[in-house]
Parts: structure tokens; C-alpha cells; sequence
């Protein structure tokens, strides 16, 4: 008889358990249909103090509802970040515990809830990257990764987040993981017009777009190359290594990275711009010529090295670059835009030497001189402005800086018919 009374208080000591943990569970369910901060936090911390004793099935119940609650708070702007995170972890906890029992009651709603945190995480991340919270929209992107690294793109994000906020250790971590993965984003976009709004759409794939297409809801497809990111993942690696101190291991990068890509020419002009921070101008004409030699009709080449001398305030050789870009590319409306400016930046100078004269003669002397000289620069730049308009109507700043431009000038017809196109 004593036995069976042990055997009885057992079993009635379980039966107890289950029903507390039954109750907290609806408890949770209630507190999140009728959303109450307060008493949602106190219902998922009493459910938590029982749910290490329930039931698979109570434990999968119990994430789902958790992920639930942490994402509902997270659409109230409450602590967004930390709660999208949370929650995924805790549909992710569902999802390998109804993998353990062989069951999918909840798989559907916790995919779907997961690619909505994912959303959320990445459209709040690029909210902080407008507001120069760096770092914050870093973290986010690479939980949007860490929810799905098939998406390689948000790792990439999240390293260049990182190097925006001078958060430079966090960025080399990310840098490395791309280079492990040989990440490249190489790929090819597709767009069409929407025949609702007439602004151009991105599809995912090439057949969504062309469906659409073929349904007369979008029209004037185009494919656009997307460049390989890989130069630039070096690139930046190496400059953090620079930024820290450690050219060595910085050129180190460079060359290993050319080993695996050796025709990858973001990786040459990389080198090159280390050896002109170095100040090693024969090693930097060194590359530049083997670069050349590999790639002597690209104009996207011709374009960077022109980058590159004018970042170096070598401006003979960066409008060299620019204008073999435009032999090659007449319509490369960044170099024409990129002459331009290197033409205007000799106008600031003028102007300062302007504002800082008297009223003697020999100031007044000065200053016709200097007047005469500002337009030069403007008649040297104007040709470069006016093809940037020509080739990128939308170009909004270089019309504004035209506009300018013909004010000084006095072209009078030439401005209003611009202006005319503006309005």
C-alpha cells in the first residue's frame, strides 16, 4: 500500500506540472490577443519558469508564442532590434523542436513569420544607416544573414555599415567571412517599367520579370550587369588593415587575393592605391601598366584609375583617365561629371583670394584678373556639364551646377531653356 501511495503522489505531482505549464501557455496566448506590454512580459515570464519541465509539443507551443509576442512588440517600436532578434531565435527554437518530434503544426507560420522578421530587420537596419546609426543597422543586417547565409548580400551590408561607423574590428570579422566564402556578388539585376506608375521594378529573377512582361503589367525590360564586389571586399579589408597600422598584412591581403582572381582587376587597383598611399609612385606605374595591358578598351578601368590619380590630387593624370574613358565610352557620364568638378575645384581658390582683397588698385587690378581666370574655369568645365546632361537628363545636381555656370556666363538663353526643362 505504501508504494502504490508514492506511485499515486508521482503521478499526481506530473499532473499538477502539466497543468501549470497548460495554464501559463493560455495565459501567454491571452495576454498576446488582447496586447498588453505589461502583462505580456509577465505572462512569457511565467511561462518561462515552467516550460524547462513541459512537453515537446508545450515547448513548441510555447516558442511559437514567444516569437509571436517578441515580434508584435517589435512592431510597436519597441526595443525593435533586440526583439526581432529575439524572436527569430525563438522560431528557430520551434522549428528544430518540431523537427524532433516528426511534426509541422506550426512550420508554415513560423517560415513566414521569420521571412517577415527578416524584412523588418533589414528595412529597420537601412532606417539607421539614414540616420548615421551605423553600427545598429550593422548588427541588424547580420541577424537578417544569420537568418538565412544563402543571403550572403546582407554579410556584405552588414561589413560596409560596420566601416561607415568607423567600426573597423567588427568590420574585418565580417570582411573575412566574405572571404572565406569566396563571395562575390557578381550577378545579373532585371528591370521593367510598371505600367501603373511608370516607375522601373526589380524582380528577383529574369522569369518573374518576363511573366509580368508577357501580362502587360510591365513593360521596357532591361538586364544590368551587377559587378563583382570582390575587389572592393579587398580593398576595404586591406585599407582597415592600413587605418590599423598593418601594411604588410594589408599588401598580404592583396596578394593572396590576386592568386585566387588573378584577372580581377579591382584587385589590381587596390594594389596600386596602396603603393601611391605609400607613395611608391614606380611600383604604383607598374601595376597600373600591367592592369592596362590586360584591359586596354575598358573604360570602367580607365574610369577608376582616373578615381584613384584624382584622389591623389594628380589631376593631369586623372583627366588623362577620364578622357581615354570617354574615348572609349562617349556617353560615360560620370567621367564627364568627374572633369567637371576637377575644373570647378580651381573656382573655390579663386573665389577665397577674391573675398579677401580691398579696394586699392592694385587689389582692383587683382581682382579683373582673378575675374577673368574664374571664367575660364567656367568656359573649361561647361562642355564637360552640359554632356553630363545630354546622357543623364535625371542628374538633377549637375543641371543645378549648369544653371550656375550660364548665370556666370551670362547665357541667358541657354538657362532658361534648362530651367524650363526643370520646372
Amino acid at each position: 500500500m505504501k508504494s502504490r501511495y508514492i506511485i499515486s503522489a508521482l503521478a499526481l505531482m506530473l499532473s499538477l506540472g502539466s497543468f501549470a505549464q497548460k495554464d501559463q501557455l493560455k495565459a501567454l496566448e491571452k495576454a498576446i490577443k488582447n496586447f498588453d506590454p505589461t502583462a505580456v512580459k509577465n505572462a512569457l515570464s511565467a511561462a518561462e519558469s515552467v516550460i524547462g519541465r513541459a512537453t515537446d509539443q508545450e515547448k513548441a507551443q510555447f516558442y511559437f508564442l514567444k516569437g509571436n509576442a517578441l515580434l508584435e512588440m517589435a512592431n510597436r517600436n519597441m526595443e525593435t532590434g533586440k526583439n526581432l532578434k529575439e524572436s527569430a531565435k525563438s522560431y528557430q527554437e520551434l522549428l528544430a523542436t518540431e523537427k524532433k518530434l516528426g511534426k509541422n503544426k506550426y512550420l508554415v507560420q513560423a517560415e513566414n513569420s521569420l521571412t517577415d522578421v527578416k524584412n523588418k530587420l533589414v528595412n529597420s537596419a537601412i532606417k539607421d544607416s539614414d540616420e548615421k546609426r551605423f553600427k545598429e543597422s550593422a548588427e541588424k543586417l547580420y541577424d537578417a544573414y544569420n537568418l538565412n547565409p544563402k543571403d550572403t548580400i546582407y554579410l556584405y551590408y552588414a561589413a560596409s555599415s560596420a566601416v561607415n561607423g568607423k567600426e573597423y574590428d567588427l568590420a574585418l570579422l565580417h570582411y573575412e567571412k566574405l572571404k572565406s566564402l569566396n563571395y562575390s556578388g557578381k550577378g545579373v539585376a532585371f528591370y521593367a517599367k510598371s505600367v501603373i506608375n511608370g516607375q522601373e521594378e526589380a524582380f528577383p529573377t529574369k522569369q518573374d520579370r518576363d511573366n509580368s512582361v508577357k501580362l502587360k503589367v510591365h513593360t521596357d525590360p532591361r538586364d544590368e550587369i551587377i559587378p563583382s564586389k570582390r575587389g572592393e571586399i579587398y580593398r576595404n579589408y586591406a585599407l582597415i588593415l592600413v587605418e590599423k597600422g598593418e601594411k604588410d598584412r594589408a599588401m598580404q591581403a592583396i596578394q593572396d587575393a590576386k592568386k585566387s582572381n588573378p584577372d580581377d582587376t579591382s584587385l589590381a587597383l587596390t594594389e596600386a592605391n596602396l603603393y601611391l598611399d605609400a607613395k611608391d609612385y614606380t611600383s604604383y606605374k607598374r601595376v597600373i601598366e600591367e592592369v592596362l595591358q590586360k584591359s586596354p578598351n575598358d573604360a570602367d578601368l580607365y574610369y577608376n584609375l582616373g578615381v584613384i590619380s584624382g584622389t591623389a590630387n594628380n589631376h593631369a593624370d586623372a583627366e588623362k583617365y577620364y578622357t581615354k574613358a570617354i574615348e572609349i565610352n562617349p556617353k560615360y557620364s560620370n567621367a564627364y561629371l568627374n572633369l567637371a568638378i576637377m575644373k570647378l575645384d580651381a573656382d573655390t581658390k579663386l573665389v577665397q583670394e577674391m573675398n579677401g582683397l580691398g579696394n586699392s588698385a592694385k587689389d582692383n587690378k587683382r581682382y579683373e584678373e582673378l575675374k577673368v581666370q574664374r571664367e575660364k574655369v567656367f568656359k573649361d568645365a561647361l562642355p564637360y556639364l552640359e554632356k553630363v546632361v545630354e546622357f543623364d537628363p535625371t542628374n538633377n545636381e549637375a543641371k543645378q551646377t549648369l544653371l550656375n555656370v550660364y548665370t556666370s556666363l551670362d547665357m541667358t538663353d541657354k538657362y532658361k531653356a534648362l530651367k524650363a526643362t526643370m520646372n
